[in-house]
């Protein structure tokens, strides 16, 4: 019997692509985005390109299939671009391959002191808000600002001339630098995704959440941004559920176009790897999980065809 030995090149990829995953695991080290360029030899380009990322601009790159498959976060970006709504400018050919879960909202925090009871009151109280943003100016929840806010008819540029403040802080909410801030009474609102353990924290730092009105709910949903609830079920510190906007899942995409051959071994090899892979909880991925649509990893663009083909030919569909 032949024995399927690896050549040189096999080991010598294997030993740098299992090396930078276990460098990777530990959230204290920084260089964790990574590029993986994969190459025949005496190739001069790279045959495929894959990008461990979550930035908006690598979008057209996977569209044109300079990037063969990316992540991003959360899945109602995706939707967007596929859509060509909000800050994408054209409908891209894009499709997932699958969505790793994470239930997550976007939460509008706001100080009790400030008297405000919706988004709607800032504006129309022209209301002086010192609101604390991520630090990271392209994060994609700068986006999902932009657009509640351009839908109630004003933005952070506007709460400025009022008197206020946009303040860029590291850390999602819950962490010292941005609950510490509200905490000592610096800012008046938190405006972030990432809130499950800050909505608990809520009471301590006397504050509370503006739901989003439904008729901008209607045009989130239009954009692909879509509805959410934070339901009291889950954080029992609420008086009551609050209507707000997803921010689940981090799907992975890639273009309409790519290889079929390309997409289809890289399902294999994610289901393969499925244990090995770090996620936000305990065990493997749930694979079964993360090729339909469920509400921690939201699925509302098609997926590629040799994804779905892989997916149905293993049971998951």
């Amino acid at each position: 019997m032949q024995v399927d030995r690896p050549s040189p090149t096999n080991i010598r990829s294997s030993l740098m692509l299992e090396t930078l995953a276990e460098m990777i695991r530990p959230r204290s080290f920084a260089a964790s985005i990574t590029r993986i360029e994969m190459s025949r030899p005496g190739d001069e380009a790279p045959a495929h390109v894959a990008v461990g990322s979550d930035a908006v601009g690598l979008v057209p790159l996977v569209a044109r299939g300079e990037i063969d498959v990316s992540t991003l976060n959360p899945s109602g970006i995706l939707t967007a671009a596929y859509l060509g709504t909000g800050p994408f400018p054209e409908a891209y050919p894009l499709r997932a391959v699958a969505v790793i879960p994470s239930r997550d909202w976007m939460a509008f925090a706001v100080s009790k002191s400030c008297g405000l009871r919706s988004l709607a009151d800032i504006k129309a109280k022209r209301f002086p808000l010192r609101v604390s943003v991520r630090a990271d100016r392209t994060n994609v929840t700068h986006l999902y600002i932009h657009e509640v806010l351009k839908a109630y008819g004003f933005s952070l540029d506007d709460v400025v001339s009022w008197g206020g403040s946009v303040s860029y802080d590291p850390g999602v909410p819950f962490m010292p630098e941005r609950a510490g801030r509200a905490r000592a009474g610096e800012v008046d609102a938190i405006f972030d995704e990432g809130v499950t353990r800050f909505i608990p924290m809520l009471d301590e730092l006397n504050m509370e959440l503006l739901p989003v009105d439904e008729d901008v709910l209607a045009k989130m949903d239009a954009l692909g941004l879509h509805r959410a609830t934070l339901p009291r079920a889950l954080f029992p510190n609420l008086p009551v559920d609050v209507p707000t906007l997803d921010f689940s899942g981090w799907p992975v995409y890639t273009s309409v176009h790519a290889s079929d051959d390309f997409i289809y071994e890289f399902c294999r090899a994610l289901d393969v790897r499925r244990a090995h892979i770090i996620w936000q909880q305990p065990g493997p991925l749930p694979i079964g999980d993360m090729c339909r649509d469920t509400p921690s990893a939201p699925l509302r663009i098609p997926l590629h065809p040799a994804a779905e083909r892989y997916w149905t030919d293993a049971g998951y569909l």
